[in-house]
């Protein structure tokens, strides 16, 4: 499948059927309210500083996904209003057959402990795979436990560093089936 047309149905940990999905261009508005409706906790673990807003360049970087060097999914339901962001994850790589791609999640407050970000590294890992990555890395400040649990319960085999008050994530990939 071409993950630039990537779609995928999930039911979340309090049965609320979602939908997993590529990023798109014109999602620019969508990640624009997002960002709004994140708390502090959510841009500061993400962006390991506080943020109020997304600078035209930062919203460009997320939503101009060339799906060969960077992946990127959002979790999505749909409401009366249309439709609502919950989250999203993405991977990225300097060097495409180097196997190694860098991760990032970011949950809503709002939408937390429902296995967003589980169900986004599922799917990145599914795609990674294809790809022929073989390791995703992550920098996550030891703080985000909730993070590390996702990870840990990847059931993926893990490695981590340790910098102050950041860890460093190794997941190795098992090759595609």
């Amino acid at each position: 499948m071409d993950p630039r047309n990537y779609t995928a149905s999930e039911t979340l940990n309090d049965g609320t059927l979602v939908t997993v999905r590529a990023v798109r261009r014109k999602d620019a508005d969508a990640f624009l309210k997002a960002f709004k409706n994140l708390d502090r906790e959510s841009v500061y673990r993400r962006f390991f500083s506080p943020k109020k807003e997304l600078t035209d360049d930062e919203l460009a970087q997320l939503t101009d996904v060339d799906f060969r060097q960077v992946v990127a999914l959002l979790v999505t339901k749909q409401t009366g209003e249309g439709e609502v962001v919950m989250g999203g994850g993405r991977y990225a790589t300097d060097n495409p057959v180097s196997g190694q791609a860098e991760i990032a999640f970011v949950t809503d407050g709002n939408y937390r402990g429902l296995g967003i970000a589980s169900h986004i590294l599922r799917h990145l890992v599914q795609i990674a795979q294809d790809s022929g990555v073989t390791r995703f890395q992550a920098d996550v400040l030891a703080e985000n436990q909730s993070m590390l649990a996702v990870l840990q319960r990847s059931g993926l085999p893990m490695k981590l560093g340790r910098d102050g008050g950041v860890l460093h994530v190794t997941l190795a990939l098992q090759p595609a089936s």
